[in-house]
C-alpha cells in the first residue's frame, strides 16, 4: 500500500525578491510540514511550478496544470503535479512609481502597465506515485472548491487527499472521495513492473513518425544525449514517459528531467547521458549544444549533430520492426495500391495503439536478448544470489561481435540494471519473462511473416492493455469543475486563503494512528524459478559462412592430432597446412580444444620436442582469430590445456605450452578473466550442490543434452532451488553454505593468479620488452616481443612506474603481472562476497606466486637456451651489383602473398607465397630473398626485388602469418615498376627496429637533391654525400655561380667540360644570374645585333671548344642527318637554305629548358626569337624537331601559349591575316615568325601563289590532282576522329570520307626507282568505314573535315574540293586554351583544338593501373576484376588518345602540311606526341641509334622533367609520380606489336628503358633539363675519368655493352621497308595490355640488372652437385608461372642457336665471335643466295611484294604472340625471299642450317620459280617449285603465295637431271642453258630456269639430294 499524495503545497509569487523584472516563487503552505520518513521533501519545487521563470501578466490566463518528474539522492521517483492559476493584484511597479514621486519613471514602461497585473500561483502535489489524471481532478477540485466558494473547508479535502491510501499494484480498483461531493475510481495496474503508458507512446509516433522515434530509441539505449523541445509542458512529459515505456524491460538510469526549468538549462552541458524536456522558448539557448539530439515534438523532427553517430539496431531487425510499426500505425499504407481496398482499415483507438506499439518494441527485446539466460554465471546463491552476464559468449553464440549496437547496449548501464534485477533465478515474474523464455520458436518461425507477427503483436497488446485496465468497463467519475460564470468572473475574486495547519495535521496524526492499529497487509509474492527458454543454438554467421566442406576439415584436424600423438612426424608435416588452413574457420578451433582435451591424462601430457613444437603451432594459430574478447570461448577451452601440454627439458624442468602461446591479445583482457573466472566458480558451486555421485554425473555429461536418463541440472536452476529452501534452513546450515560458497570463490581465485602469472610472465623475464607496448587490452598494439602486452598495460594504467626503460629490472615485470593480477583479484572477490581477511591473505600471496613462478620460468628459459633452435630458414645474401651496398643488413620477414593469385599457388602450380626470408635494403634496391613457407617447394628460392627510387607508397599493415599465428606488424610497399612487397616482421624484429628500416627507406627514396640518389653516389661511401650536401648549403648563391663560371674557363682547355655541382638559381634571381655571368665575360655582350653573326663569329675560341661538346649532342647530328642546317659551314652557308641552327639559346637564357642549339627560319633574327618567347608558356617557343625529307614539311614544337598571347594571336575576326593592324607587336611577329615557316616550304614557295597543294610536285613527290583529291578527305575524316565531331560533313564530302575507301585503299604512289610504295594507307578508311568517331570534343565544328560549307544538301563534290584549301601549317593546341578563337579563311595556318589529358589524369590513371595489375588483396568481388579495373583506370583510353593524334600529325606531315604541336607546358604531351610522329614517319628512329637520338634528342634535350615526374626527389616528392615517358614507351610497344618487323630493338629493349627510367641505377634520365645536367657536369663528362669500368654512368652505354654480349635487345624479325611510314590502329580494341606491367620472376627478380642474371649463374654452377645415385635424371622441366623466367627457361629458336653454337666453340676452344657478326655472316649469306636464286620478271615482283606488305604484317604479328620464338620464322621466310628487295634480317635456312652442320633438315630446301613444259600442245607455265629434302620430294605450286600444292615428283623415281635445249613455246628471251630435264622412271618433265645459273643451281641442288639419298 502506498500514500496517494505525499505532500501539498500552495506555491506564489515572491513579491519581496523580484530580480530585474525576473520573479521568484515561494512555498506559502505545505502540508505536512514534516518530513515523511520514507520519501523526503524534494527541494526546489518553486522552480518546476514555473519553469519559464515566475512573471506577472497583464491580463489573466487560463488555469494550466502539468506533471513534473522530480529525481531524489536515492534515484526514486517523485511526481509533482503543478495546477497553476492567476490572482490579480496591484501592480508593485506603479506603486513604488507613486510613492517615490519621481520623474523618472520610465515613460515606455508607464504606457504599457495597467493598473492591476496577475501573478501566478500554484497547487502542488507531490506524490511517488503516476496518476496524473487523479491528480488533475483532485487538484481541480480544491480550486473549484476556493473560486465556486462551497460549503466544504478546503482543510477537509487536502486532509483526505494526504490520508488516502492505495495498493501500488495487483489490479484492484480503489474508489477514493475528498468529502466534496465527489467519487473517483483508482484502478492498479496487475504487475507494477510493466510501466503504464496510458496513450503517451502512440502520441509520441504520432508526433514525431517512425524512424524518428527508432533514432531516440536506438540513442537512449546507447546512451546518447536526448533534448525535447515543445510549447507544452505536459506534452514534454507524456513524451518522456513514452519513451521510457518502450525501453522495457531496460530502465533509464540517467538524468532523467521531463520539465527542465529555464533556470537550470545549464545542466544541458553536463557530459552524462540524459533525457531531458524543455520548453520551445528556450529553443535558441538549444543551439550551441554540440552532442545533444534534439526532438522537436510540435515540428515532428529530430535533429542529430553531426559529431554524434547513432547505432542503430541490427538488419534485418530494423527493417522488420519498422514494418510492423507502419502496420500498426498507418494499417492502410498495405493496401492503399489496391483496387478494391477493405471497408474499413482504420488504425485502433489510441490507448489500443499504444500498447500494440509497446507490443512490437517486447516482441524486438525478446529478439534481442533471446538466449540470455544461458549466458548468465552465478557466482554466489547464498546469502544473496550474485550475477554475472557473459558478454562475450552471449554475442558470439548470436554472432553479433561485430554489431555495434548490441555491443553499446549490453556495456550500458541499462543492461547491468536488467542483469542485477532479472539474473535471479528465483523470482516473480512477468510478461517478459514468458515471452524470452516460451516464445523464442514462435517469434523465430514467424520473423519473416509481417501478418503473423502483427497477430503476436496484438496478443502481447491485449496482455498490456489488460494489466493497466483490469476493470475496463468501471468508469463512475463524478469531479466538480469550476462553473463558467465564476472562471470568467471579473477581477475581485479573493485570493486562495491560508489554510489552517492544525486541521489538516490533525487528519494525517489520526490517519496514521489508524494505519499503526491496523493489521499488517502481507502481499502474497508468486515467486518461481525464472525459466530460461531454449539454449543459444549457434546461429550461422551472418556471412553464411558455413564450410561445405566442414566435415573434411575437422577430419583433417583430427587426422592431423593423431598422426602427432603416435608419433608419424611426417604425416603430420604434410598435414600442418592444411590444418592450419583450416584453423581459421570456428567449428575446426573448438574441435582442435576437444580433440587435445582427450590426450591429457590427470592433467598431464608431456611430449617430445616435436609434437609439443607442432601442438603449439596449433594453438597459436587457434588463438590467433580469437579477438581479445573470446566470444567463442576458444581461449577458454585452451586455457586448462596450455597448462596440461609440456615437454621435459633436463633434469627436473619442465616446459609447458604457455610459455610459447603467451603472444594473443585475449590474455591481457581483464573480461576475459573475469568471464573465465566466473564460469569456473560456477562449475564449483554447482558442484558444491549437486549430490548426486560424480561417476553418474560423468557418464550423463558424455551423452548429448536431455539425451541421458536425466538431464543434467544448470547452474541456475539449482540456484533457484537452493534459493526457495533457504529460508527453512536453520542458522549453522545456512552460515555453514555461505563459508563453503565463500571458500570455493577463494580457492578459485588463488588458482586464477597462478594461471594469469603462467600467461603474463614472459620467459625471458630478464628482457623487459613488453614495457613499450601500449596500453591494456588496447586492440590495435601487438607487442612484438616474445611477451604479452597485458602487464604493459597494466604499467600503464598505473601511475607509479618508470616504464618504458630496455634495461629495466626484471622486477619490473613482475611488479606489472602483480598489479594486473591484484587488480583482477580486486575486482572479482569484491563482486562474489570475498572476506576481507581473505583478500588481504590473497594479496600477502600474489607477489610470492609470481616471484616463485619466474624462478621456474628462469630455469626453463636457461634450458630452451641450450635447445637447439628451430630450424628457421638461413637467410640468404642477395647479389650486389658493383657499387651496390647494404644500408641495412637481412631483417626476417615474411613475404605474404597479395592480390596476384599466379604464386599463391590457387592458379594451379605450387604455392611459393607466402615465404620466408630477409628484406634487405641497398642504396639501389629494397630485395627480399627467401623460400617458401610450403614445404613442398621449400628448396626454391624466391626473389622479389625493386629499386628504392621506384617506390610509390608504403603503408602499415598488420599481417596474420599462417604457420607462426602472430599477428605481426608489416609494411605494404608499392613500386611503379609495377612490383609489390607486403612483409610482415618476424617476432626476432624488434619493432623500433622496422622503424629504422622505414626511416632509411624513405632517405633514400628522397634524398634532398638529385646527387643523393643511387647514380651519382654508386662507387662512393654513403657518408660523403651526405657531407657533401651539407657543405654546399653554407655558401652563397653569388660566389657559387662565380666559381661554377671560372671553374669552366679553367677546364676549357680540356675536350671535355666537367662543371662542380651548384644548385640552379630560383626564378627571382634570374635576373641577377645573368649578370653574374656577364661579370666573368663569358655572355656575349649585348650591343652587337644577334641576328647579323653567325656562331662562329659571336663566340670566344674557348666558347667554341664548348660549343664543339654541344654540336656532339645528339641534336645537332640528327638535324645534320636531317639536313636542317649545319654548324660547319656557318660562314659560307647559302642563305637560300630555309632552317639555320641558332645559338641564341647557348647560355640557356632565352629559355631554361630548351636545348642550347635550336633550329629556326632562316629569315628569324634572334632578336625576334627573345622577344617572341615571351608569348609562350616557360618560354618555349616553336622551334623545328624533324623534317620530312619526302613532302619537306616539318614539325614543330612548342608550349601552349600564354592567355594574352592567344587573345592577340588569333583574335583578329574583322582584319584579313596580311595586315592585322590592331594586334600588338609580339603578336605580329608571331605571325612572321609562322609565315617564316610556311615560307620554308617548296610547297608554299612553288605554289606561286596558288593555296592547294595540287600544283606542287618534287623529284620525291609526283601527284595528279586527282589522287591530292582523294587523300584531302581522309585527313578531314581523321581530323574529325581526334576532335571529335558528332555530326559528319555534308553532302558528298562524307561519300568522299566512308564511301571512297577501296580508291583510298589501292591509291599508291610509285617511286621514281620503280618499286611500289607500300599502300598500307587504308588502314584509316578500314578504321573510317567502321563508322566510329570518337566524339572528344563535339563542339568543335566539321572544319578541318571541310570548311564550312555553304551547300547543306551537298551538291557535286568536285566543287567542295576546290573550296577546301590546306593550310600549310597545322597548329596541334589546346582546346581549354583555344576558346574563343576565331579561323581567318585566307590565313595559312589552321588551328586544330584538341582534348589532351593533363598530369593529373595520368597520375592518377596511373595509379588505377597498378591497382589493377599487381592488387594488394585478392578480392571475389566481380566489379574488382582485373578487366574491370583495368578499364576503369582508363589508361588504355590515354594511350589511345596520343596514338590518335600523333597518327593525325603523321598523315598531315606525309601530306605535305607542316605541323606544329603546341600543348601544355611542352614537356609532356608535345614530347609524347613530336617523338611518336617522329619514330611512325622516320625508320631511322625505329634502330638502336635512332631511338637512342629521338629520346636524348626530344626528351632529355628538350626538358622533360624526369626528375620532377618521377618524384625523385625530397623537393618533388608531394607532386607525386607521373609516367610520362612509361606512357610513350607503352605506346611504341603498341606499335612494335602491330608492325614487328620495323624495329631493329626488340620489346625487352623498351620493358628494359621502362625500368631503368624509374631506378635511378643510370645519370641519363635524371634532373629536368640539359641546363641542369650542365650544372651538375653530368652532361659531357671526361671519358677517362670514370672510376671503374663497372659503373656505367649512361643507359646508353650500358645498353651498346650488353648488346654486343647478347642478342636480348635485337629483334630478329627486324627487316624493315623502305623509308615506311607506320600508321597503327589506335581503337581500345587493338591495343594490348603490356606483359611489363604483369610479369614477374620470383627465381631471380626483375631481369633488368643484367649483371645479376650472370652472377646467380655462376653461383649456381660453382656448388658441387652431389654424386646422384638416384638412378637417370630427368631430361624435363618443369616451368612454373611467375616463377621462372621463361625467356630464359624457353628461349626462342635463334638464341638458342647461338648459344648452342657458343658453347661449341667453348668447347673446341675456338675464341668464340660475337653473335651479331655470326648473325651477318648468315644474313649476307642469305642476301647472295636470294640474288641467285631468282630474277622475277617487273611485273611478278610487283605484285609480290604489294600482296607481301599484308602478309608480312600478319604473320609477324602471329609470330609475336605464340611465343614459341622464331622457329615457325624459318618457314615463313623463305616465301619472302623472292622478292627483289631481300627480307634482311633472317637466315634461308638452307645456309643456317649448313652453318650448323646439323643432320635434320628444313621442309623446303630450295624453292624458286621454274617454267614447266604443259602437256602436248599447252603453253610453258611458270610455277613455284619446292625442293624438299627431308620428305624427298620435288613439290610445284600455282604461284609462291598458293598453299595447295599441284603436283609432287618424288625423288625417289627420278634417274637423272641433264641440261635441256629450248623447245616450242618455250619462254622468250631466255639463254639456251637455262633449260633443263628431270628424267623420271615414268616420263620425262621439261623445264627452264630465269637464266643459266639459276638451271645450275637447280640441277646442283637436285643432284645432292639424290646422292644424299
Amino acid at each position: 500500500m502506498a500514500r496517494l499524495a505525499d505532500y501539498y503545497l500552495v506555491v506564489g509569487y515572491d513579491l519581496d525578491k523580484r530580480v530585474e523584472g525576473e520573479g521568484l516563487g515561494r512555498i506559502l503552505q505545505r502540508f505536512p510540514e514534516k518530513d515523511w520518513e520514507d520519501s523526503p521533501f524534494p527541494q526546489g519545487i518553486e522552480l518546476f511550478c514555473q519553469p519559464s521563470g515566475w512573471q506577472l501578466v497583464p491580463e489573466r490566463q487560463p488555469a494550466s496544470f502539468f506533471v513534473a518528474v522530480l529525481t531524489d539522492i536515492n534515484s526514486e521517483r517523485h511526481y509533482c503535479a503543478c495546477f497553476t492559476f492567476w490572482e490579480g493584484l496591484d501592480n508593485p511597479q506603479l506603486q513604488k512609481a507613486k510613492a517615490s514621486e519621481a520623474d523618472e519613471v520610465d515613460e515606455g514602461l508607464a504606457v504599457v502597465q495597467s493598473a492591476q497585473v496577475f501573478a501566478p500561483k500554484s497547487l502542488v502535489l507531490v506524490s511517488r506515485l503516476d496518476y496524473t489524471e487523479v491528480f488533475r481532478n483532485c487538484l481541480g477540485l480544491i480550486y473549484t472548491v476556493h473560486v465556486d466558494g462551497l460549503s466544504v473547508p478546503l482543510e477537509t479535502v487536502i486532509g483526505n487527499l494526504l490520508t488516502c491510501i492505495i495498493p501500488i499494484a495487483g489490479g484492484s480498483q480503489r474508489t477514493i472521495t475528498l468529502g466534496a461531493g465527489d467519487r473517483q475510481v483508482i484502478q492498479t495496474p496487475i504487475d507494477d513492473a510493466l510501466p503504464v503508458s496510458g496513450s503517451t507512446v502512440a502520441q509520441l509516433f504520432r508526433q514525431l513518425g517512425i524512424v524518428n522515434v527508432l533514432y531516440l530509441f536506438c540513442a537512449a539505449l546507447t546512451e546518447h544525449k536526448i533534448l525535447f523541445l515543445s510549447s507544452s509542458y505536459q506534452r514534454l512529459t507524456d513524451a518522456c514517459r513514452g519513451l521510457l515505456a518502450i525501453m522495457f524491460p531496460l530502465k533509464y538510469s540517467f538524468t532523467y528531467v521531463p520539465i527542465l526549468p529555464g533556470k537550470l538549462l545549464e545542466v544541458l552541458s553536463t557530459p552524462t547521458p540524459f533525457i531531458i524536456g524543455v520548453n520551445s522558448f528556450f529553443r535558441s539557448e538549444t543551439q550551441e549544444l554540440l552532442d545533444v539530439i534534439i526532438a522537436d515534438l510540435d515540428g515532428g523532427t529530430v535533429t542529430i549533430p553531426e559529431c554524434v553517430h547513432i547505432s542503430l539496431l541490427p538488419e534485418p531487425l530494423l527493417q522488420q520492426t519498422q514494418t510492423v510499426l507502419s502496420m500498426v500505425l498507418d494499417p492502410e499504407l498495405e493496401v492503399a495500391d489496391h483496387a478494391f481496398p477493405p471497408l474499413s482499415t482504420q488504425p485502433s483507438a489510441l490507448k489500443i495503439q499504444d500498447k500494440e506499439i509497446r507490443g512490437v518494441f517486447l516482441w524486438l527485446f525478446a529478439r534481442l536478448f533471446q538466449g540470455y539466460r544461458w549466458c548468465l554465471h552465478i557466482i554466489r546463491i547464498h546469502p544473496e544470489p550474485v550475477i554475472r552476464f557473459h558478454k562475450a559468449a552471449f554475442l558470439g553464440q548470436r554472432s553479433l561481435t561485430e554489431d555495434d549496437f548490441l555491443m553499446k547496449v549490453l556495456d550500458g548501464m541499462a543492461f547491468a540494471g536488467f542483469v542485477s534485477e532479472r539474473g535471479p533465478p528465483y523470482r516473480a515474474t512477468d510478461l517478459f519473462d514468458d515471452l524470452v523464455a516460451n516464445h523464442v520458436e514462435r517469434i523465430r518461425q514467424e520473423e519473416a511473416c509481417p501478418h503473423k507477427v502483427l497477430n503476436h503483436v496484438k496478443e502481447l497488446a491485449e496482455l498490456l492493455f489488460k494489466n493497466e485496465n483490469p476493470y475496463p468497463a468501471v468508469a463512475m467519475h463524478k469531479v466538480q469543475r469550476p462553473s463558467e460564470n465564476s472562471q470568467s468572473a471579473g477581477n475581485n475574486r479573493t485570493p486562495f486563503p491560508a489554510l489552517d495547519d492544525v486541521a489538516v495535521q490533525l487528519f494525517i496524526d489520526h490517519a496514521a494512528a489508524k494505519l499503526k492499529t491496523a493489521p499488517p497487509v502481507v502481499k502474497a509474492e508468486l515467486k518461481g524459478m525464472v525459466p530460461s527458454g531454449p539454449p543459444l543454438g549457434d546461429t550461422v554467421d551472418r556471412n553464411g559462412i558455413v564450410m561445405a566442406n566442414s566435415a573434411r576439415r575437422l577430419e583433417v584436424v583430427r587426422n592431423c592430432i593423431t598422426y602427432i600423438f603416435e608419433n608419424k612426424m611426417l604425416e603430420a608435416k604434410k598435414l600442418m597446412p592444411a590444418v592450419l588452413r583450416a584453423l581459421k574457420g570456428r567449428a575446426a578451433r573448438i574441435c582442435l580444444t576437444q580433440e587435445l582435451n582427450q590426450h591429457v591424462l590427470q592433467n598431464r601430457a608431456v611430449l617430445d620436442d616435436q609434437q609439443f613444437d607442432y601442438i603449439v603451432r596449433m594453438m597459436n594459430c587457434t588463438l590467433q582469430d580469437c579477438s581479445h574478447i573470446d566470444e567463442h570461448g576458444i581461449a577458454a577451452a585452451l586455457l586448462p590445456l596450455v597448462t596440461a601440454f609440456c615437454r621435459k627439458m633436463g633434469a627436473g624442468i619442465t616446459q609447458f605450452a604457455y610459455s610459447c602461446v603467451q603472444e594473443h591479445m585475449v590474455w591481457t583482457t581483464m573480461q576475459f578473466w573475469e568471464a573465465m573466472f566466473y564460469s569456473d566458480v560456477q562449475s564449483h558451486i554447482r558442484a558444491l550442490y549437486l549430490e548426486t555421485e560424480e561417476g553418474e554425473q560423468h557418464n550423463n555429461s558424455e551423452q548429448p543434452d536431455g539425451s541421458g536418463s536425466r538431464r543434467e541440472i544448470s547452474a541456475l536452476e539449482l540456484a533457484s532451488e537452493q534459493s526457495r529452501l533457504w529460508p527453512t534452513l536453520s542458522k549453522e546450515l545456512q552460515t555453514e553454505r555461505v563459508q563453503k560458497e565463500e571458500s570455493t570463490v577463494f580457492s578459485q581465485a588463488i588458482h586464477y593468479a597462478n594461471r594469469m602469472s603462467y600467461l603474463l610472465l614472459p620467459l625471458d623475464t630478464s628482457k623487459n620488452r613488453l614495457l613499450r607496448s601500449s596500453g591494456l587490452g588496447d586492440v590495435e598494439s601487438v607487442s612484438n616481443s616474445y611477451v604479452t602486452n597485458s602487464i604493459a598495460g597494466s604499467m600503464a594504467e598505473s601511475y607509479d612506474t618508470e616504464s618504458g626503460f630496455e634495461d629495466a629490472e626484471s622486477s619490473d615485470v613482475a611488479n606489472s603481472v602483480v598489479r594486473f593480477i591484484n587488480r583482477f583479484v580486486d575486482k572479482v572477490c569484491n563482486e562474489s562476497g570475498v572476506t576481507n581477511k581473505h583478500l588481504k591473505a590473497l594479496h600477502a600471496m600474489i607477489p610470492d606466486i609470481v616471484q616463485m613462478h619466474i624462478e621456474t620460468l628462469d630455469a626453463v628459459h636457461r634450458e630452451s637456451k641450450r635447445l637447439p633452435p628451430i630450424q628457421k630458414p638461413k637467410l640468404l645474401r642477395p647479389t650486389l651489383l658493383p657499387g651496390e651496398e647494404l644500408v641495412m643488413d637481412g631483417m626476417r620477414v615474411h613475404l605474404i602473398p597479395d592480390g596476384r593469385e599466379e604464386a599463391t599457388g590457387l592458379m594451379g602450380g605450387p604455392p611459393l607465397l607466402p615465404a620466408e626470408g630477409a628484406i634487405f635494403l641497398t642504396n639501389y634496391r629494397l630485395i627480399f630473398k627467401g623460400t617458401p613457407n610450403d614445404p613442398l617447394v621449400g628448396e626454391q628460392v624466391v626473389t622479389r626485388s625493386f629499386p628504392i627510387a621506384s617506390l610509390t607508397k608504403e603503408k602499415r599493415i598488420s599481417v596474420t602469418i599462417p604457420m607462426d599465428q602472430f599477428v605481426q606488424e608489416g609494411l605494404q610497399l608499392r613500386s611503379c615498376t609495377f612490383q609489390l612487397m607486403k612483409i610482415a616482421f618476424d617476432e626476432e624484429v624488434a619493432s623500433d627496429l622496422a622503424e629504422v628500416f622505414r626511416k632509411h627507406m624513405h632517405k633514400l627514396r628522397y634524398p634532398q637533391h638529385v646527387q643523393g640518389t643511387f647514380a651519382f653516389t654508386v662507387g662512393q661511401c654513403g657518408k660523403m654525400v651526405v657531407e657533401h650536401k651539407t657543405k654546399d648549403k653554407n655558401q652563397s648563391l653569388r660566389t657559387l655561380s662565380k666559381n661554377l663560371v671560372k671553374s669552366a674557363k679553367r677546364t676549357i682547355g680540356r675536350q671535355y667540360v666537367t662543371k662542380k655541382k651548384y644548385s640552379p638559381p630560383t626564378w627571382e634571381n634570374r635576373s641577377s644570374f645573368q649578370s653574374e655571368l656577364d661579370e666573368d665575360e663569358i655572355s656575349v655582350s649585348e650591343e652587337v645585333d644577334q641576328s647579323s653573326l653567325t656562331l662562329s663569329s659571336t663566340m670566344r675560341s674557348s666558347d667554341r671548344q664548348t660549343m664543339s661538346n654541344v654540336v656532339e649532342r645528339a641534336c645537332c647530328r640528327d638535324y645534320q642527318r636531317l639536313g636542317l642546317g649545319t654548324l660547319s659551314n656557318s660562314l659560307t652557308r647559302s642563305k637560300n637554305e630555309p632552317f639555320r641552327i641558332s645559338t641564341v639559346n647557348r647560355m640557356y637564357t632565352v629559355c631554361r629548358s630548351y636545348p642550347g642549339l635550336l633550329i629556326v627560319p632562316q629569315s628569324i633574327p634572334d632578336t625576334t626569337i627573345q622577344r617572341i618567347c615571351r608569348c609562350y608558356r616557360q618560354n618555349r617557343f616553336p622551334v623545328v624537331c624533324w623534317r620530312n625529307s619526302r613532302t619537306k614539311a616539318v614539325l614543330l614544337r612548342s608550349a601552349g601559349l600564354h592567355a594574352k598571347g592567344v587573345v592577340g594571336f588569333f583574335k583578329s575576326p574583322n582584319a584579313p591575316a596580311s595586315g592585322p593592324s590592331q594586334a600588338d607587336s609580339t603578336s605580329l611577329e608571331q605571325e612572321k615568325y609562322l609565315q617564316a615557316i610556311i615560307s620554308s616550304m617548296p610547297s608554299y614557295s612553288d605554289s606561286s601563289g596558288r593555296n592547294t597543294l595540287s600544283g606542287f610536285t618534287s623529284t620525291h613527290m609526283s601527284t595528279s590532282d586527282s589522287s591530292d583529291k582523294l587523300r584531302q578527305p581522309k585527313i578531314g575524316a581523321l581530323m574529325k576522329q581526334v576532335m571529335g565531331t558528332r555530326e559528319d560533313v555534308p553532302g558528298t564530302f562524307s561519300r568522299g570520307a566512308l564511301g571512297q575507301r577501296a580508291k583510298v585503299i589501292s591509291l599508291s604512289q610509285p617511286k621514281v626507282s620503280g618499286k611500289a610504295r607500300n599502300p598500307s594507307r587504308g588502314k584509316w578508311g578500314s578504321i573510317r568505314g567502321s563508322g566510329r568517331l570518337s566524339a572528344y570534343n563535339p563542339d568543335v565544328g566539321t572544319r578541318l573535315a571541310g570548311k564550312e560549307s555553304p551547300q547543306s544538301n551537298g551538291g557535286p563534290g568536285e566543287a567542295l574540293f576546290l573550296r577546301q584549301q590546306k593550310a600549310y601549317l597545322y597548329i596541334i593546341g589546346d582546346k581549354a586554351q583555344l576558346k574563343g578563337g576565331k579561323q581567318d579563311s585566307f590565313q595559312q595556318w589552321e588551328v586544330v583544338p584538341i582534348e589532351v589529358c593533363d598530369v593529373r589524369q595520368v597520375k592518377n590513371s596511373f595509379k588505377k593501373l597498378m591497382k589493377a595489375c599487381v592488387p594488394s588483396s585478392s578480392t571475389t568481388d566481380p566489379n574488382m576484376s582485373f578487366l574491370r579495373c583495368l578499364e576503369e583506370s582508363e589508361w588504355m583510353a590515354l594511350l589511345h588518345r596520343v596514338l590518335q593524334v600523333s597518327v593525325l600529325v603523321v598523315e598531315l606531315l606525309d601530306t605535305g602540311s607542316s605541323v606544329m604541336v603546341s600543348l601544355e607546358d611542352g614537356w609532356d604531351v608535345t614530347t609524347q606526341v613530336v617523338s611518336l610522329v617522329q619514330l611512325l614517319s622516320d625508320p631511322y628512329y625505329r634502330t638502336f641509334d635512332g631511338f637512342r637520338l629521338l629520346v636524348e634528342k626530344e626528351w632529355l634535350s628538350f626538358g622533360h622533367r624526369f626528375s620532377h615526374r618521377g618524384a625523385q626527389t625530397l623537393g618533388s616528392q608531394n607532386s607525386g609520380f607521373t609516367p610520362v615517358f612509361l606512357q610513350f614507351l607503352d605506346c611504341v610497344h603498341q606499335i612494335h606489336l602491330q608492325f614487328p618487323m620495323e624495329f631493329e630493338f626488340s620489346q625487352y629493349y623498351l620493358k628494359f628503358l621502362a625500368y631503368h627510367y624509374v631506378s635511378n641505377r643510370f645519370r641519363t634520365f635524371l634532373l629536368d633539363s640539359d641546363y641542369e645536367r650542365i650544372e651538375l657536369g653530368v652532361l659531357y663528362e671526361e671519358k677517362g675519368e670514370r672510376r671503374s669500368p663497372q659503373v656505367c654512368k649512361s643507359v646508353w652505354d650500358y645498353i651498346d655493352r650488353l648488346n654486343k654480349k647478347t642478342p636480348v635487345f635485337y629483334n630478329y624479325m627486324f627487316s624493315p621497308e623502305d623509308d615506311e611510314v607506320l600508321r597503327p590502329y589506335t581503337f581500345n580494341s587493338n591495343l594490348k595490355v603490356w606483359d611489363f606491367y604483369m610479369e614477374e620472376t620470383l627465381s631471380e627478380g626483375p631481369s633488368y640488372d643484367w649483371e645479376l642474371r650472370g652472377r646467380q649463374e655462376r653461383v649456381a654452377e660453382e656448388t658441387p652437385e652431389r654424386p646422384d645415385s638416384s638412378g637417370p635424371k630427368s631430361q624435363r622441366h618443369i616451368v612454373w608461372p611467375c616463377y621462372d623466367s621463361l625467356s630464359k627457361v624457353v628461349p626462342d629458336a635463334i638464341t638458342k642457336l647461338l648459344q648452342d653454337l657458343q658453347s661449341l666453340e667453348a668447347e673446341l676452344g675456338q675464341t668464340s665471335e660475337k653473335w651479331k657478326d655470326t648473325w651477318d655472316k648468315i644474313k649476307n649469306a642469305q642476301r647472295t643466295e636470294i640474288k641467285l636464286e631468282s630474277k622475277p620478271s617487273f611485273s611478278s615482283s610487283l605484285l609480290m611484294s604489294s600482296n607481301l606488305s599484308h602478309q608480312r604484317r600478319s604473320q609477324g604479328v602471329y609470330l609475336q604472340e605464340s611465343g614459341v620464338g622464331s622457329s615457325i620464322n624459318l618457314a615463313l621466310d623463305c616465301e619472302a625471299s623472292a622478292t627483289s628487295t631481300p627480307a634482311a634480317g633472317r637466315p634461308s635456312t638452307s645456309t643456317l642450317y649448313s652453318q650448323f652442320q646439323s643432320t635434320e633438315s628444313e621442309n623446303r630446301s630450295f624453292e624458286g620459280i621454274l617454267y614447266k613444259r604443259g602437256a602436248l600442245l599447252k603453253p610453258w607455265k611458270p610455277r613455284w617449285f619446292v625442293l624438299d629434302k627431308t620428305k624427298h620430294q620435288l613439290r610445284y605450286y600455282e604461284s609462291r603465295r598458293d598453299k595447295e600444292c599441284k603436283g609432287v615428283i618424288e625423288l625417289a623415281e627420278v634417274e637423272s637431271v641433264i641440261p635441256g635445249t629450248s623447245a616450242m613455246g618455250a619462254p622468250k628471251n631466255i639463254e639456251e642453258k637455262a633449260f633443263f630435264d628431270l628424267k623420271t622412271t615414268k616420263r620425262v618433265y621439261n623445264f627452264c630456269a630465269q637464266d643459266s645459273l639459276n638451271a645450275q643451281l637447280w640441277m646442283d641442288s637436285v643432284q645432292s639430294c639424290l646422292s644424299d639419298a
